[in-house]
């Protein structure tokens, strides 16, 4: 049995465990175990925000990171421990970060286990993406290296990533979900894939669900994700104002943890806005089924254009009609089965509402299309099938 060493960057509740175990590098270790691979996953978390995943199949190896071990070289340390412990034929970096594909390539080095390397996300689209530049002063410089919490000091430091991307072809094979990445790094396209079986609609009374959720006297609009300006919220809310109907309800499930957004659009837009809070992957399909459209409206931004984001297979999976924008690879995922709209455009998504629930009998029938659609296309298994033949067990 071939062993797979996952190394996620960051496995905090703010990073990759902050679903519990619903994203990117936990739907890699189910699809490698649907081919027979042997899965550990390791990675660092943040004494200050400690994991919560609960997911019976996966071996989780976390490395606890103390302020001191937080920045180099003290991260140097956790480096070390981590190293020790990866134990597979081949490593799996998930990220394109110095603290993933970085310490798999010194693993490489003293092993020379074949890396794989995945990337979900253009790191540097967070700093500016091509128009970053480090330029300090000398005196800024000084500061940067020498302060304990010096920006150089972070083992993900933009000035790192930009550097990281060099060594992409140090690989031995690249998978991404996104063709904005395949065209800038090459690779293997490997969209994200659902648990179709546990999100099955055949499962769930939407009516059930939103009577236990309290949801029963709403129309309901979904985002089941966190929030964060280039994913549009704002776009949806403004064309709730448009519509100003009062049983129109938007339910965010999750919310951001990465700042106080929530609360900055609570403060403009809350009498539409239904909070929910996290779940785990297991309870979702439940939440997911109250509502009567789910939507993912994208705008258009280097970020959202790398993405494949995972509320369009929450939707599909689960037979629901999906409001979302022409951004990235979204229209190739949804085919004809979602309704599109240009982004930032409230008033398209304000006559998309009308149109579903003018006639919720079609829009479902579009829904069961998106399912089967995302069982051919966006599974597991479909997800095991593209790296059966990578990995050529």
């Amino acid at each position: 049995m071939v062993k797979i060493s996952i190394i996620a960057s960051d496995l905090s509740s703010s990073g990759a465990g902050r679903w519990g175990g619903g994203v990117r590098p936990f739907l890699l270790s189910q699809a490698l175990k649907k081919i027979g691979c042997d899965v550990e996953i390791l990675g660092f978390v943040d004494a200050n925000s400690p994991i919560n995943i609960s997911h019976p199949e996966i071996f989780i190896i976390p490395i606890y990171t103390n302020y001191t071990k937080k920045y180099y070289p003290g991260f140097l340390l956790s480096a070390k421990e981590l190293l020790e412990k990866i134990s597979g034929d081949i490593i799996y970096a998930y990220k394109l970060k110095p603290s993933s594909l970085g310490l798999a390539l010194i693993k490489k080095m003293q092993t020379s286990c074949p890396v794989f390397l995945d990337i979900d996300d253009w790191e540097l689209s967070w700093y500016g993406g091509n128009y970053w530049k480090y330029r300090p002063s000398i005196k800024q410089l000084a500061r940067d290296i020498l302060k304990p919490e010096g920006a150089l000091r972070q083992p993900d430091h933009p000035f790192y990533l930009k550097w990281i991307e060099s060594l992409v072809s140090k690989s031995d094979q690249v998978t991404l979900h996104s063709q904005f990445l395949k065209k800038r790094f090459g690779g293997i396209y490997l969209p994200n894939g659902k648990d179709t079986t546990l999100f099955d609609p055949n499962k769930y009374d939407p009516e059930v669900s939103r009577t236990h959720y309290g949801l029963s006297d709403y129309r309901i609009l979904m985002f089941p994700g966190a929030p964060r300006p280039y994913k549009g919220v704002e776009d949806v809310l403004i064309a709730l104002d448009k519509l100003n109907q009062k049983d129109l309800r938007l339910v965010i499930v999750g919310g951001s943890p990465y700042d106080d957004y929530d609360r900055k659009l609570k403060e403009k837009w809350g009498r539409w806005i239904i909070q929910m809070a996290k779940y785990p992957p297991t309870v979702m399909p439940e939440i997911v089924a109250a509502a009567h459209i789910i939507v993912v409206p994208q705008r258009d931004t280097p970020e959202a254009q790398a993405q494949f984001p995972l509320k369009l297979t929450d939707g599909m999976a689960m037979s629901k009609p999906i409001i979302a924008t022409r951004v990235g690879d979204i229209p190739e995922i949804v085919g004809d089965t979602g309704y599109l709209v240009e982004p930032s455009s409230p008033q398209q998504i304000a006559a998309k509402i009308e149109l579903i629930f003018n006639d919720l009998t079609a829009a479902n029938s579009q829904g069961i299309k998106a399912r089967e659609r995302c069982i051919k296309y966006y599974s597991i298994d479909a997800m095991a099938t593209i790296l059966l033949d990578l990995i050529k067990i």
